[in-house]
């Protein structure tokens, strides 16, 4: 035979071979699928391979939607997984929705998936409602504290049973919201009794008023009950700040009397200082006296027998003073 033939005879058949055993690999999931009446098609699993995509994933999932009645394709699916989305987790969610009867398409569950919720688990919480415990059990407190009009500490825990809304899954606040919305109506609410006791005789009263105020608006959940859990009574608050306010007006007060014997002092002080002044100038005015008598010497308007009437007059009234106040001595 011609040497050239028996190549091209090898050839071929290399060819073949690599070709049914390329084929081969997607023949079991084909076979799988069209056996489960979900026939997806050869040339679907080969482009699925070229395009990076799992082939079983998608199989798998088809099978189980088509199985459970959801008409949902191929195309779907793989558009899906090439988006990023959990293809196993959102065919598991409609399949439960639909068990459960609860409204769920397949484009709703993939931007829900998109958006980086948890479908699966978005859908089980619809059909079996979670507790939340409020404050959270991660957070660093354990019991949500509040004083009422008397001015007593309360301790309360609670519990709030949700259940999913899937239609405000997309936007909706977390858990992290309904714990802070619920924390801060049960803080107004033991804020607003008038006594401690009014909140320990009825304690379902927190529960009655924070339902009232619609606390699950704007959040991807629908608040079913709020339970209070426990009440404990803390600390007299009004008192301590009672304490902690006359403290602080007694040291004030004292503050204010140190500022005023201060200001007094000074006061003090400028009446010695003008008192030393007013007696300076008496000294001055004094010492002008023998100048202004000497001067009226020297002018004649002064004569030696008015100087010695003078010194009789002002000897008669140290003379007179010493009578008067014998103690105090001549001046």
């Amino acid at each position: 035979m011609d040497p050239l033939l028996i190549a091209g005879i090898i050839v071929g058949s290399l060819i073949a071979i690599v070709l049914l055993v390329f084929l081969l690999q997607f023949f079991g999931l084909w076979f799988q699928a069209l056996l489960s009446k979900a026939r997806v098609g050869l040339g679907d699993l080969i482009g699925m391979r070229f395009r990076k995509v799992d082939a079983r994933v998608i199989v798998y999932s088809r099978i189980r939607a088509v199985r459970a009645g959801i008409p949902i394709s191929t195309a779907q699916l793989e558009e899906h997984y090439l988006a990023g989305g959990r293809v196993t987790n959102v065919t598991s969610a409609i399949i439960a929705a639909q068990k459960a009867r609860i409204e769920l398409g397949w484009d709703t569950a993939c931007a829900i998936d998109l958006a980086g919720r948890d479908i699966l688990d978005a859908v089980n919480t619809s059909v079996n409602p979670k507790v939340i415990d409020c404050p959270s059990r991660e957070g660093g407190k354990t019991t949500i504290d509040a004083v009422a009009k008397d001015g007593i500490q309360l301790k309360a825990r609670a519990r709030v049973t949700v259940r999913t809304n899937l239609a405000r899954l997309v936007g909706g606040a977390t858990e992290e919201t309904i714990v802070a919305r619920v924390g801060e109506g049960i803080v107004s609410s033991i804020g607003s009794a008038n006594t401690h006791k009014d909140v320990l005789e009825n304690p379902d009263n927190i529960s009655k008023t924070v339902m009232a105020r619609g606390l699950d608006a704007g959040t991807a959940f629908e608040i079913l009950s709020i339970d209070i859990a426990d009440v404990d009574v803390g600390e007299n608050i009004g008192a301590s700040l009672q304490g902690d306010q006359a403290e602080a007006d007694t040291k004030r007060f004292q503050a204010e009397a140190e500022q005023r014997r201060a200001m007094a002092m000074a006061q003090e002080q400028e009446f010695k200082a003008e008192e030393q002044k007013n007696k300076a100038l008496v000294v001055l005015a004094e010492a002008e006296v023998p100048k202004a008598m000497a001067e009226a010497f020297r002018s004649g308007n002064m004569g030696i027998m008015d100087y010695y009437r003078m010194k009789n007059v002002v000897a008669d009234t140290d003379m007179r003073d010493s009578i008067a106040n014998p103690e105090g001595g001549s001046h």
